[in-house]
């Protein structure tokens, strides 16, 4: 072999050895995030915002450079509305894909389905929609509402405000309406409602037969006694429930409906003039006057380039659960998920009420309560707003719960930690 050939080979080698090299420079430059919710099935009309919203948050955040100098990936996967899928799906982002942070699920069966594989794997799950509370896992921030952040102030404005001595109890099948109920109920007897005066309801996912359903709502609200409806109806059955509300003429004066799971997005496909005056209880509605939420909706609605779509609260939820990994990412200069567990506690970012919101020692965070009135054009109308609450993971109204807290720092590290005997009760899940 001539001299040239030797020395032309050695290149050749440098070249792809170089190339090789540059290639995995490139893929230690990308740092993938999870995105898990329902592109299809019954939760889609919720979720598929949800999807929207973190993918504009990835690029947004990608133009000031990323995360410790290295571009955001986004690894969106269907769980397809099905809860079994969801821990499958899970495992895939986080053994296959590798993302360091995952965010994601809407109803509490999907998370409850997840849990075990965040805590088997160590990884991280952001978790953006209102939910029964019962729970504090290290491996889950809790960006959404527990119920002192949403239910009871809802059922406290309907009793001051509204004067609300009779309560319909509807919800959807399982573990969030299921356990929010258990505490409203207990919560309102402990306030010396009677149980004569409770009704509690549960229909499918997907229900969509409610004639039956709201005449019973109807008769029950014919005793005498001012009434309302506490709905904890989840995904797609809220649009017929809506329209049979007003196919059986029962207005807001009448009859008020305080709903937890229906917010902008759900409106958009309903008319709602019939349901003017309905209520719902958030964190946040796109129409809270603040320079910080003007920004977020002129951002939204250049990234879908539809001007008509519309924000919502679990879109806020999402927007402070990725702020809050951001920075806690940058705080323990890594994605490593003990460090950022370590860091996250303490971290504040703005909300889009015009405040901050604050991730607390139970992984729950700090925020308002907004009781909004539905209007014509879908939006809500503020009418009340509360100052910061901070997330009570154990509700103080059920007997196996009240004693119990939450710390996730060093050294307590305890999900259900007793105050009365002393002793952390597990992992807190």
């Amino acid at each position: 072999m001539t001299i040239k050939a030797r020395i032309g080979g050695a290149m050749l080698a440098a070249i792809m050895s170089a190339t090789a090299l540059q290639g995995a420079f490139a893929a230690e430059d990308t740092i993938k995030i999870g995105v898990l919710h329902s592109l299809s099935g019954t939760m889609a009309i919720s979720e598929t915002t949800l999807k929207d919203v973190m993918l504009m948050l990835v690029a947004e955040q990608n133009k000031k450079g990323g995360v410790l100098g290295k571009k955001l990936e986004a690894v969106v996967v269907d769980p397809a509305s099905n809860w079994p899928l969801f821990a499958e799906k899970a495992r895939e982002l986080i053994s296959k894909d590798k993302v360091a942070a995952v965010f994601g699920c809407w109803t509490s069966s999907s998370r409850k389905s997840v849990l075990p594989v965040f805590e088997e794997l160590n990884s991280l799950l952001f978790y953006p929609v209102q939910y029964e509370g019962e729970e504090s896992s290290r491996n889950i921030i809790y960006t959404g509402a527990a119920p002192n952040q949403q239910a009871i102030p809802a059922v406290d404005y309907l009793m001051n405000s509204e004067g609300v001595q009779r309560w319909v109890l509807e919800g959807t099948d399982y573990v969030y309406p299921q356990t929010t109920n258990k505490i409203l109920k207990a919560y309102l007897m402990s306030k010396g409602v009677k149980e004569a005066d409770i009704m509690i309801n549960y229909t499918p996912f997907g229900f969509s037969d409610w004639q039956t359903e709201v005449s019973k709502i109807k008769s029950f609200g014919s005793a005498g006694k001012k009434t309302a409806v506490v709905s904890t109806i989840n995904g797609d059955a809220n649009v017929p429930f809506y329209k049979e509300l007003g196919n059986q003429g029962i207005k807001a004066q009448d009859i008020p409906v305080v709903a937890f799971s229906v917010g902008e997005e759900e409106l958009a496909g309903i008319d709602t003039k019939p349901l003017v005056g309905h209520l719902a209880a958030w964190n946040y509605f796109q129409s809270v006057d603040a320079p910080v939420n003007a920004e977020f909706i002129k951002t939204w609605h250049a990234f879908t380039k539809n001007d008509k779509r519309v924000t919502n609260d679990p879109m806020e939820a999402a927007y402070i659960g990725f702020n809050a990994w951001v920075k806690a990412v940058e705080a323990a200069g890594t994605t490593d998920t003990d460090k950022v567990i370590d860091s996250i506690v303490g971290v504040s970012v703005p909300n889009l009420s015009g405040g901050y919101s604050t991730v607390m020692p139970n992984h729950h965070i700090t925020k308002p309560v907004l009781i909004g009135e539905i209007q014509a054009n879908g939006q809500f109308d503020i009418v009340q707003q509360t100052p910061q609450v901070v997330g009570d993971e154990w509700s103080d109204y059920l007997p196996d719960s009240k004693d119990l807290i939450s710390d996730w720092r060093k050294p307590m590290s305890c999900g259900n930690f007793n105050v009365k005997t002393g002793k952390c009760g597990g992992k807190g899940s």
